[in-house]
């Protein structure tokens, strides 16, 4: 941490009114932390080059074309180091892997590249990510507003933790702008919201909320996971901060698990200082496998976009089916949706099956390609239902309130052939007109000898 840093840390202590603390902290700052030898692009190359390329450590010594696995704790102390501890510079020196590594570094570098960014922290998880930014930026006496219906991990750590830390929150709808305006209060110093909610998939106008957030003088923190920055670019829209549970679409192949912070180096520089005391830091193998799946990501959304896409348009023509959360689909939830502002709107498609939860149980358990899972983003499809995972701590009124009807089901799209997924799709669903068969499912049909069978999947 800065000398100005660990003076700002109080941030005259008691003190309310927004963020105008940020203000004090005019030291100018590097872009990064990046070494030498980390492959630094120019921000306006195309998103696939800088998934490729941006933060690659070109070794000096064997000359290898990937990053290293720089798996240590510790590295060598020397003058730069000493320096770096008395001038409140560590974050740019490599002391200590807790403090920094290069092989985070280099998937900090290309997650910052990706969202347009100078800077990013990669963490150990999602959830750190977002506690160590919530804390991090708001003090005691503050207040936060966000969404009732944001992801759960969140909303616990909001309704739970904030109040014992001193920090009062504000739940409100995050697609209602007024709900959003009229919850602002002098000591307001953080809106948290996410660019697609869970499981509903509503679309907050990020662009108008950032504007709240301006004239509240607060910061405006944006998880973008379900969009990742291929879909959407919040800091482009006016947020302040990025946050993402990297173990998603950034990884991309359900195998690790890690979180990401992006935005302008004063405020990361001070998250990172948190993340420290909490102590989420990325080990270094999974930052290797993160910056790896990362390399795909542009490729992996477009194939996701299309599939989700495809799936939605099949599903709202389906008889079994009585509802349809997707951007795409489009009515009243998204009237108002700035579409511009979006790329594509991910892999995430959630619906409701005619007949409640006891016939969207019997439905997945007929399905054969995607997994019965939690999770998303992966590059393999999966299905589950919030009122029996991530929303099972709720009543039924609880749930109902929020918009999660009996038969609701996520589905996490994957990059396999959308015609396959369709298919199998119909399968589960029943076709109500068995003499055709291919009915709603777009494309060339598929015959059902090359549809896997279930034993072969799992």
């Amino acid at each position: 941490m800065t000398k100005e840093s660990r003076t700002a840390v109080g941030f005259e202590e008691g003190r309310t009114g927004g963020a105008k603390w940020f203000n004090d902290l005019t030291r100018s700052r590097f872009a990064g932390p990046v070494t030498p030898h980390h492959r630094v692009l120019s921000r306006s190359v195309s998103p696939e080059t800088l998934a490729v390329h941006a933060g690659t450590y070109e070794d000096p010594v064997t000359g290898a074309v990937g990053t290293p696995v720089f798996q240590t704790s510790t590295f060598l102390l020397d003058e730069a180091s000493y320096a770096a501890f008395s001038d409140g510079t560590s974050r740019d020196v490599p002391i200590y892997t807790r403090y920094g590594n290069p092989s985070q570094w280099s998937v900090q570098e290309k997650i910052a590249a990706l969202e347009g960014s100078r800077s990013a922290l990669v963490t150990s998880s999602g959830m750190s990510a977002i506690a160590s930014t919530v804390y991090a930026l708001t003090n005691a006496g503050s207040h936060i507003i966000s969404a009732y219906d944001a992801y759960g991990g969140t909303y616990n750590l909001l309704r739970e933790d904030m109040p014992s830390a001193g920090r009062e929150v504000t739940f409100v709808d995050p697609t209602d702008l007024d709900a959003i305006e009229a919850a602002v209060r002098p000591e307001t110093q953080l809106l948290f919201f996410e660019t697609l909610t869970n499981p509903l998939l509503k679309a907050p106008s990020i662009r108008r909320i950032a504007r709240i957030a301006k004239e509240a003088n607060a910061l405006l923190v944006v998880d973008n996971t379900f969009l990742s920055p291929v879909n959407m670019r919040p800091l482009d829209l006016g947020a302040d901060v990025v946050v993402h549970s990297a173990t998603k679409y950034l990884g991309g192949h359900s195998d690790l698990t890690a979180g990401a912070v992006v935005g302008r180096r004063k405020f990361l520089d001070r998250i990172w200082a948190q993340a420290l005391r909490f102590g989420g830091t990325l080990e270094p193998l999974t930052a290797f496998l993160l910056e790896r799946g990362l390399k795909t990501l542009p490729l992996r959304m477009r194939a996701q976009n299309e599939n989700a896409r495809e799936i939605a348009r099949y599903l709202a023509g389906h008889p079994e089916i009585v509802a349809v959360h997707h951007p795409e689909i489009g009515g009243d939830r998204y009237a108002d949706l700035e579409r511009a502002d979006y790329a594509g709107y991910g892999g995430m498609v959630s619906f409701e099956v005619r007949g409640g939860d006891a016939a969207a149980l019997a439905f997945m358990k007929k399905l054969s390609i995607p997994y019965v899972a939690t999770s998303l983003g992966g590059v393999e499809s999966l299905v589950s239902m919030p009122s029996n995972t991530s929303h099972s701590s709720l009543t039924a009124r609880q749930r109902a309130q929020i918009g999660i009807n009996p038969g609701l089901v996520r589905f996490s799209v994957g990059i396999e052939n959308a015609r396959d997924l369709i298919r199998d799709l119909d399968n589960a669903l029943g076709t109500p007109d068995e003499a055709a068969p291919d009915k709603n499912v777009p494309g060339e049909a598929v015959s059902q000898e090359n549809v896997p069978d279930e034993k072969d999947m799992r």
